[in-house]
């Protein structure tokens, strides 16, 4: 047998000596030194607790705890921030677990996505030619086709009243 396994089974041993298991850790005990000392510290703690006497409540207990039992109702109730103050002091937390665990998922999803950004996994729209990229800008602005437009214009011969008619 294991020491390890005798003396976590050594509560067990003493607690039910006839048990079919105690056999083979008594055989055990009686090998193994370290595993006796463990038993005698524990027959000694057994033996010390069987002596201990648990003390007397007062014979008036029962009254003070009603008297004080009432001065508790009888007090204004608390305001929100003291009720707040309370339930996390003394909450076991279970409410908040929910609230904790969006908070937290909020913030893997941010971090993540923060991450992602800096390490390079940016999302960019396909390359163009230049070409596409210049007609879809004159496309888009009219005030380039109107300056065009004007510029075709300006081409054009012009009538300048300088020149002589001719008849």
């Amino acid at each position: 047998m294991i020491c390890k396994d005798c003396q976590s089974a050594i509560v067990d041993l003493l607690l039910d000596p006839a048990a079919p298991a105690s056999r083979e850790m008594q055989a055990h005990i009686e090998s193994c030194a370290a595993c006796a000392q463990e038993f005698k510290s524990m027959q000694a703690t057994f033996a010390l607790l069987d002596t201990w006497q648990a003390p007397e409540p007062s014979p008036y207990f029962d009254q003070k705890l009603a008297v004080r039992l009432r001065e508790e109702q009888a007090l204004a109730p608390a305001g929100w921030f003291e009720k707040l103050k309370a339930r996390l002091l003394f909450n076991t937390g279970r409410q908040l677990r929910p609230a904790l665990a969006g908070g937290l998922a909020l913030i893997l999803l941010v971090g993540g996505e923060t991450v992602a950004n800096l390490t390079g996994f940016h999302h960019s729209a396909p390359q163009t030619s230049a070409a596409v990229q210049d007609l879809q800008i004159l496309d888009k602005n009219d005030q380039a086709l109107q300056t065009m437009d004007q510029l075709l214009q300006d081409d054009a011969p012009a009538d300048d009243s300088t020149a002589q008619p001719s008849s």
